[in-house]
């Protein structure tokens, strides 16, 4: 494999950095710099920054494109376990027991009413682009996420009872400047 697709590769395999080329706000010495040595490309760092640069050249710009979704909180949620074992429970004073309609379930794990923290409920245009950006969001703000899922018209996130208006204004923001992927 040539240096030059080996560093699409690289860049492929570090989306931050491919975000980063399409909006345009690289240096593409230090990018080259770090992905030889985090991706162990093999070559020299000019030669790597220069595949850098023409690989941008093939990148569709940066662009974003604003969402329409009511966003709610719902405190009071938790996070247990479908087998009913309540140690399991992803916030203290959670109850095993889960509710008939509950606002997330992956697996064994549902979101029900009766726990510690609070649910970020988006109704509307919403995505896995949206849930991505509003994950992003959130961990840039210091906001743990217990859960978080996106099905149909709606997504949720599940975060401390104490970052409930952060996460909002999270998600919120995420609905405003949603990343369009190129086709």
């Amino acid at each position: 494999m040539s240096l030059a697709a080996e560093t699409r590769e690289a860049v492929r395999a570090h989306p931050f950095v491919r975000d980063a080329l399409r909006a345009g706000l690289v240096n593409h010495s230090a990018a080259a710099a770090w992905l030889a040595e985090r991706a162990d490309l093999d070559g020299d760092p000019d030669a790597i920054a220069a595949a850098l640069r023409r690989f941008r050249e093939d990148l569709p710009a940066y662009e974003t494109e604003s969402r329409s979704a009511s966003v709610t909180m719902r405190s009071g949620v938790g996070v247990v376990d479908d087998a009913g074992d309540s140690d399991s429970a992803a916030g203290g004073g959670d109850s095993g027991a889960v509710a008939a309609d509950p606002l997330l379930r992956v697996g064994d794990a549902a979101v029900v009413d009766g726990g510690d923290r609070t649910a970020i409920l988006a109704t509307g245009d919403v995505d896995t682009a949206v849930l991505a950006d509003a994950l992003g969001r959130l961990a840039a703000a210091d906001v743990d996420v217990a859960a978080a899922g996106v099905a149909g018209d709606a997504l949720v996130c599940v975060v401390p009872r104490r970052d409930g208006a952060s996460a909002v204004r999270a998600v919120e923001a995420a609905l405003e400047a949603v990343p369009v992927e190129e086709n």
